[in-house]
């Protein structure tokens, strides 16, 4: 029974990762970001990038970061879980 708890909670997780991963390489092209499958993706991640997103903007050094930093906390997060979960 844990076995295939983890097994799907990891499979959701790479999925997430996958879905950030477009996510980014969608952004860099123009086209890309007026997409509906880019705004399917925003729609499913940034609830993930949004904690994050309000965390770093309260710190002013970050504030004005030409990065989406949150993006890459989030999706380091992600990674991190994951690494944990196959830990157990």
């Amino acid at each position: 029974m844990n076995t295939i708890v983890v097994y799907v909670v990891s499979s959701l997780l790479r999925i997430l990762e996958f879905l950030f991963f477009a996510r980014a390489i969608m952004s860099w092209f123009a086209q890309g970001s007026s997409s509906q499958i880019y705004e399917f993706l925003c729609l499913v991640t940034e609830p993930l990038i949004q904690p994050f997103r309000s965390l770093l903007s309260r710190i002013d050094a970050l504030r004005n970061s030409p990065f989406d930093l949150a993006f890459l906390v989030a999706f380091f997060v992600l990674i991190a879980l994951e690494q944990v979960l196959y830990m157990l």
